[in-house]
């Protein structure tokens, strides 16, 4: 295997930012993974013996859980043990040393073991925080725990996903924590940006509760419910509050689902056509969405009446905007994401090549690389602790023969 010392923050738009997380499973450590696919060196530290959780999450292959090859990618896997007073002196050590320290733990906890916002910013002045939790450090329920559904579920998204006569559905992913993740990292970048146009930049702390990024992204709700007084509710796949009068999943001949999705007054006006009908009955916005039940049965009809494939050649042919419902075998052998090469193939030590997610977005002069997948549990001890941190052989020795790393 090519030497990896050299690897992790050479190539990307981070190079060179230091990342410290003490953060496990999902929200934290996907804002980490987000600046390590750009190049930053991000160690994730993991209590030795058992490591993170998310290291035994999800589908196995001979033996090797699968999800923390590519959650863990990218990164600097250390243990250490902050339960050990010596431990957590070696904590702050890398926080000294980091740019950005992301934190997921409890708030009660980061006090005890100093990695909470007084603590972080005396021992590094300049430092920037992210700090992930259920409810957020300022609320009285800062101490609860919290995982990414129930963000979820507070943040509206849940309440307006699934069919009116049905119950509240989640989404097939963790999708509060990955959108957390996202923010998360956003946020590091927009704090990073400040430090260095800010010759007053005494370090920031990013406070950042699991429901809060999908309550943000949901634009309509809360003005809405304030302006109106109405309460958006569940309409399948039309949308609460649609952007135009034609969106909705629909059932070709053949068994397959198509979506179909028209934003503008014009693109509708080209289902209209599509479907045989006067085009001047939708002419208007107005017209339009006084017609939505019309316009949704007659698609439903037509694509029921054609296969798949037929749909989509007469849907591009009418420039209305349509898509396969993709399983993960529908990208896998998909020519645009193969095109767009977003699909990458990694050397892995346990399981040899493996697919999974390109760095994205895509940068073109300076792109990010997938380098390693995820590490062996305390594989980068050495590197971090030796050649990052300076600690001497005595030192290292010590630590080991306590189980502190």
């Amino acid at each position: 295997m090519a030497d990896e010392r050299g690897q992790g923050g050479g190539q990307g738009q981070l190079s060179g930012l230091k990342v410290v997380e003490f953060a496990h499973v999902v929200a934290g450590p996907l804002a980490g993974s987000m600046l390590a696919d750009q190049g930053a060196d991000v160690v994730h530290v993991e209590p030795p013996g058992t490591g993170d959780a998310a290291r035994a999450m999800g589908p196995v292959k001979d033996g090797h859980p699968l999800w923390f090859k590519v959650a863990g990618r990218n990164k600097r896997s250390v243990t250490l043990d902050l339960h050990h007073a010596s431990g957590r002196a070696l904590a702050h050590r890398l926080v000294a040393w980091a740019d950005v320290v992301i934190v997921t733990l409890r708030a009660g906890r980061l006090r005890a073991w100093g990695l909470d916002w007084e603590a972080v910013h005396r021992l590094n002045p300049r430092a920037v925080l992210l700090q992930i939790s259920g409810y957020g450090a300022t609320s009285t329920r800062a101490d609860e725990p919290g995982f990414g559904k129930v963000g979820e579920a507070r943040s509206g998204v849940v309440h307006l996903t699934g069919f009116a006569e049905g119950p509240p559905v989640h989404t097939g992913f963790s999708h509060g924590d990955a959108v957390t993740g996202l923010m998360g990292a956003y946020a590091v970048l927009a704090a990073l940006h400040r430090r260095e146009t800010d010759p007053g930049f005494e370090g920031e702390w990013i406070d950042l509760a699991l429901f809060e990024p999908l309550y943000r992204l949901i634009e309509w709700q809360v003005i809405v419910h304030d302006q109106l007084g109405s309460v958006p509710e569940r309409s399948g796949n039309q949308l609460a509050v649609a952007p135009a009068a034609v969106i909705n999943t629909y059932r070709s001949g053949d068994g397959e689902w198509i979506t179909v999705t028209s934003a503008t007054v014009r693109s509708v006006r080209n289902v209209a056509r599509l479907l045989g009908w006067d085009e001047t009955e939708f002419a208007t916005s107005e017209q339009q969405y006084a017609a939505r039940g019309r316009l949704d049965d007659g698609l439903r009809a037509w694509v029921a009446e054609r296969t798949a494939d037929a749909c989509l050649a007469a849907f591009a042919a009418a420039e209305v905007v349509a898509s396969r419902v993709f399983s993960a075998a529908d990208i896998a052998a998909d020519p645009v994401y193969a095109e767009r090469a977003d699909i990458v193939t990694v050397a892995d030590a346990d399981l040899g090549p493996v697919r999974m997610q390109a760095v994205l977005p895509h940068f073109r002069q300076q792109p990010g690389k997938v380098w390693r997948t995820g590490p062996a549990l305390g594989q980068d001890n050495d590197l971090v602790y030796r050649e990052w941190l300076g600690l001497g052989e005595g030192e290292l020795a010590e630590l080991e023969e306590r189980d502190v790393i």
